[in-house]
């Protein structure tokens, strides 16, 4: 197929869905997946950063082989991607979210729990199956199952506003009550956390949402379709370099920066504007939308974060350089999650949705979670700055393949008119 057309002006897809009151805003259910995924994100992901070091030590193991422990949680988490969407497309989110929040619990409470390497990376594949199960792949597409295409925009903005928090919130609370009460400790109260804030919006809030209606059966069309379209497939070449630069940039800008002679406390002051300014470009990119395709508007965000990267090793020597170069990629640095659920709806409408979004996360999340391990072992071989230039080069790629991918075409070859009609 080509271009599934949309029931509205916005271009976020086609279709009705099955729960609750369809063309409502349903912001009961926008405020509690807010909630939902900022406390995921902050303890499934955020948190262990700072329970790293303490924990570590108590271990005795090294924090390569620690940090380890959560590239498995996020290789898991994109090895059932794909499975967890075809769940979602038919089930809708209430009970697998449900589900993943109770198996998120059980897993920080195992985490606290742990004696040893082995038992580490076995609570943090319970912690990557939970993400999946509970984080913004399912969340997205409950919101597209119980609002109405022109609203879904804001729907989605509402919930990575607050989801762009976590962060700030967890990292610095976490640290704080490891100050308090110890590391095991503190992942007993993050449990405690997770369970009262996640699992009741989960299994209450949710009770009225399922899947998106299907098609009527000569309408229904599979997800791999997908594959059969060019535009996809440069899609997903942007997506996964777009999303291997920023890994790398949040990994190791903090390194880099002091390399060019800023101190540890500026370097970290400066890396720290990439989480503000990720808000303000997430809030730019949902208003730009309504003018110019969110394909367009993305290419031109990860161009800009490309162009500023590759200036960040001529300018970045001075304070003013260097944030003038992290204002500009910073910008860009949260824009991933408003628009690959917006260009798959404009894209493809909300038939099958999730499996979808399942089929372009696998591989997004796994250059997500490689790409700075890669990124070390090719700065210690031959050096930081053609690290960071290699970085702005895929930006630069992946603005280059989604301005492309808007006018790639799935070429019919044995039955043009059955295709067409997919």
């Amino acid at each position: 197929m080509n271009h599934p057309a949309p029931a509205t002006a916005t271009g976020l897809g086609t279709g009705l869905g099955t729960g609750g009151r369809r063309g409502t805003q349903r912001r009961d259910i926008v405020a509690a997946l807010a909630v939902t995924t900022t406390i995921g994100y902050g303890v499934l992901y955020y948190a262990f950063s700072a329970l790293l070091a303490p924990m570590s030590r108590d271990l005795q193991i090294s924090t390569t082989t620690a940090t380890g422990a959560l590239t498995t949680a996020v290789l898991v988490s994109a090895a059932m991607a794909i499975p967890v969407g075809r769940v979602l497309d038919t089930r809708g989110g209430r009970g697998i979210m449900a589900t993943g929040s109770i198996l998120a619990t059980i897993a920080v409470l195992a985490w606290s729990q742990v004696q040893n390497a082995t038992q580490l990376y076995a609570g943090f594949v319970l912690i990557g199956a939970a993400s999946a199960m509970v984080l913004y792949q399912p969340a997205f597409t409950v919101i597209v199952a119980v609002t109405e295409p022109a609203r879904r925009a804001n729907a989605l903005l509402g919930v990575t506003l607050v989801g762009g928090f976590a962060s700030s919130i967890f990292i610095p609370l976490t640290g704080q009550l490891i100050q308090a009460i110890g590391w095991r400790d503190t992942l007993l109260v993050l449990a405690i956390i997770v369970a009262v804030g996640t699992i009741p919006l989960h299994a209450i809030v949710l009770r009225r949402t399922g899947p998106p209606a299907p098609a009527a059966a000569h309408e229904r069309r599979s997800p791999a379709r997908v594959l059969r379209d060019a535009g996809f497939w440069l899609i997903a070449i942007a997506f996964v370099l777009h999303s291997a630069s920023q890994a790398v940039m949040a990994v190791h800008l903090v390194t880099y920066l002091t390399q060019l002679g800023h101190s540890l406390t500026t370097a970290a002051g400066l890396t720290g504007l990439l989480g503000l300014l990720s808000v303000t470009g997430r809030i730019l990119t949902t208003v730009v939308q309504r003018w110019i395709s969110i394909t367009l508007v993305a290419a031109a965000v990860y161009t800009l974060q490309g162009i500023a990267i590759a200036l960040l090793p001529f300018i970045g020597q001075s304070v003013g350089g260097a944030t003038v170069s992290l204002v500009l990629f910073g910008l860009g640095f949260g824009v991933a999650s408003i628009a690959i659920p917006a260009i798959l709806l404009d894209r493809y409408g909300d038939d099958g949705y999730a499996t979808i979004s399942g089929i372009l996360g696998t591989p997004t999340t796994i250059s997500r979670a490689t790409a700075p391990l890669a990124a070390a072992a090719m700065a210690t071989t031959i050096g930081y700055r053609p690290l960071i230039l290699t970085a702005a080069a895929a930006c630069l790629i992946a603005g280059a393949a989604l301005t492309y991918s808007s006018g790639a075409r799935l070429r019919p070859a044995r039955h043009p008119r059955r295709l067409a009609e997919e």
